[in-house]
């Protein structure tokens, strides 16, 4: 197993993003206070980790390499 060329840009994909969130969520989500929890109905939380992972696969299929300025 080998890191990829450009590991070090990691950081700046969508992919790396939301698996990031996805791995502190557990841990932070008990500090935050009650109003955010309320932000969200607890029966869309399964459905909003979902999104974030999917979002991550999504993140890791499409070309993230920034265009050249015209």
């Amino acid at each position: 197993m080998r890191l990829i060329d450009d590991w070090r840009s990691a950081w700046r994909w969508f992919s790396v993003q939301a698996l990031a969130i996805l791995a502190a969520l557990p841990l932070v989500w008990p500090s935050l206070p009650v109003e955010v929890h309320a932000w969200m109905p607890e029966a869309w939380r399964p459905y909003a980790i979902v999104l974030l992972a999917l979002g991550g696969l999504a993140g890791r299929l499409v070309d993230q390499t920034p265009k050249a300025a015209p």
